[in-house]
């Protein structure tokens, strides 16, 4: 029997998960504003399915950044000068608020399974704007760590 890293890494070269996971960054984000969207508008059960997705984007992102830098270990910045002064210091606020967001999101989530819809809403005024936050800079990380600039991989 394959381990599931065995799978993973069957269906997904190593080097794609960057890519990958930049996708499931983008696809929450959008996924995210369309739950926003929905639930202004009273569509509760749209609202639902696309908090529902993104918590499965973020998940599945989750497990697949976790099982990348465990094989691939770090990938360092190609980029100079104050283009890395402005990387690094987002990559900082990304990854603070990435930790940041994992229990905020799993208490939206529960309040609102619970049908604790006052407690949710409490909590997912400040979960919505960190999780867009966290998703979009992620895509703004790639995009710079992987496309704009040469990454350094480890030797």
């Amino acid at each position: 029997m394959m381990s599931w890293t065995s799978v993973v890494g069957s269906l997904l070269p190593l080097r794609s998960l960057p890519a990958v996971n930049a996708s499931l960054n983008a696809a929450c984000t959008v996924l995210l504003l369309c739950g926003f969207y929905f639930i202004r508008r009273g569509k509760i059960a749209f609202h639902r399915a696309c908090m529902v997705a993104a918590f499965t984007c973020s998940t599945v992102f989750l497990i697949l950044y976790l099982y990348f830098h465990a094989h691939a270990g770090v990938i360092r910045f190609g980029g100079q000068g104050w283009i890395r002064t402005f990387y690094l210091g987002l990559l900082l606020s990304h990854t603070i608020l990435a930790v940041v967001i994992v229990p905020l999101v799993l208490i939206t989530l529960s309040r609102a399974l619970r049908m604790r819809f006052d407690r949710h809403r409490a909590i997912a005024r400040w979960t919505l704007p960190l999780w867009l936050y966290v998703s979009v800079t992620g895509v703004i990380v790639y995009w710079l760590l992987y496309v704009a600039y040469t990454p350094i991989w480890p030797a």
